[in-house]
């Protein structure tokens, strides 16, 4: 299984160092996508025959379209590749993996044309997405007085409009934004978002765009029906819009077992990713990777005995 790991980073080099290394091989290939707003030099460690830099950088801000952007370009880069890249991971520069290598390639192979992304249909009280997140108008900062018109409109009740208008038969789905999704997937939407044009323009005038445009477009496909959780795991315990950065608690939580699993609104299943970690914790990220190390030993010794259950 090949796989193309699109990242999106706006800060955290020294920890994107540490995470490439780890899942450097000859299977994978590293697709990095520095904002435009952070300063290219600081990711000049980031080399390697299997590492691309973007050469097109978005300023990508905070639940605005221009992180849609920044992924349509990540996902059309990898797909210009000669390499047959069976699925394409979308991570996040504050990610790092709960598993090694040669466990995650095997994964996705025994899960070979499953979709890895939260989706739910909109609305959706249980996974705090209501249909008012697709409805009102909330204006990119790029043009700043119109955005305070509609921040102001929205506190009031108004800026509303009605998707069906702008998305016709297409019903409107939400979810997180990282996935991890088969070549397929990837190549239906980008083909998707060149034949209809109208579908992003409605999506830049949203909030959290990146939670609700690729999960719209899969939600409303054939790839519907092989959609499972994400392989994220993500604390939001924690009243907030972000979630909680890791910690020795949640350390603890990876060493309980050795396959981590998560169960809630989007379904049960394992998680091989983590977030949000950041740069200045090395004795946490020493800690896990001890961990991993320690699992990987494990499932390398019954993996044989598994194998010969199996044929």
């Amino acid at each position: 299984m090949k796989i193309a790991y699109l990242y999106l980073v706006h800060r955290n080099p020294g920890m994107m160092k540490r995470v490439i290394e780890r899942l450097s091989c000859d299977q994978c290939v590293f697709f990095i996508h520095v904002d435009a707003k952070s300063n290219l030099e600081e990711f000049a460690s980031l080399r390697g025959e299997n590492v691309r830099l973007l050469e097109n950088r978005t300023a990508v801000y905070w639940g605005e379209f221009s992180g849609v952007e920044a992924t349509l370009s990540l996902i059309r880069q990898a797909l210009t590749t000669p390499e047959d890249y069976g699925y394409f991971a979308l991570i996040s520069g504050s990610d790092y993996p709960l598993r090694g290598r040669e466990y995650i390639h095997q994964f996705l192979e025994v899960h070979r044309g499953t979709e890895f992304i939260n989706v739910v249909k909109m609305p959706s009280a249980e996974a705090g997405k209501p249909i008012s997140r697709i409805d009102t108008v909330r204006i990119q900062s790029t043009r700043p007085v119109a955005r305070l018109i509609s921040k102001a409109a929205a506190r009031m009740g108004l800026g509303r409009r009605d998707h069906g208008k702008y998305l016709g038969q297409l019903e409107p789905y939400a979810g997180h934004t990282w996935w991890t999704l088969t070549r397929e997937a990837c190549r239906h939407i980008s083909d998707f978002d060149r034949q209809n044009p109208q579908v992003a323009q409605f999506f830049k005038d949203t909030f959290a765009p990146d939670e609700m445009f690729f999960q719209t477009i899969l939600g409303n496909s054939p790839f519907r029906s092989r959609i499972r959780r994400n392989l994220c795991f993500e604390d939001w315990s924690a009243a907030g819009s972000h979630p909680a950065d890791i910690d020795e608690r949640h350390l603890a939580r990876f060493e309980a077992c050795d396959a981590v699993s998560m169960e809630d609104v989007y379904g049960r299943g394992e998680v091989l990713f983590a977030r949000k970690f950041k740069d200045g914790t090395p004795d946490l990220l020493e800690k896990l990777d001890d961990l991993i190390a320690q699992k990987d030993r494990r499932w390398a010794l019954a993996r044989p005995a598994v194998e010969a259950t199996q044929a």
